[in-house]
Formats: C-alpha cells, structure tokens, sequence
C-alpha cells in the first residue's frame, strides 16, 4: 500500500484543486493532528457522459412542452430566488 501524503488544513486549501483532481489519498491535519482524509473515488466517464446527455434531452423536452425559453427555465431553477406561486 502507498503511504499516504499528509498535508496541514491551509495547504490543502491553498491547493484544493490538485489534489481533488489527483488520485492520492491525503490526510488533512490542523495543528499536526489529522482531522480528515481525502479519498478519491474512481469516476466512471461513460455514466457521467450519458447522465449529462439525459439531463439534456430532458431540459429540450421540458422546452418544448412547455414553450418556455432557456432563459425562463433558468430563471425558474434560480436558487436564490423564491418559487413562483
């Protein structure tokens, strides 16, 4: 087994997307003492391809039963704003 990298809370931080984007595991530690550990999970690009092409076949379909514009949806899924009544 690899030895795992240990890295302090700032450093990870610092450089959050190099390591979310590695394959290593890392321990996380604050004040030398772990707090955490990141392990990288192996992500199936085909699922992940075809999740994306279902969730675009649904927004046209929505589109299109609706008649709403892209711009109309996307203001309707806008968290920030509250549900129309």
């Amino acid at each position: 087994m690899a030895e795992m990298k240990q890295v302090g809370v700032r450093e990870f931080r610092d450089h959050a997307t190099t390591y979310l984007s590695g394959t290593d595991t890392v321990a996380v530690s604050k004040h030398g003492q772990i707090i955490g550990i990141y392990i990288p999970i192996k992500r199936d690009e085909e699922k992940v391809r075809r999740a994306w092409e279902r969730f675009g076949e649904t927004i046209d379909q929505i589109l299109e039963e609706t008649g709403m514009s892209e711009d109309e949806l996307a203001d309707l899924l806008d968290v920030r704003k509250p549900l129309p009544e």
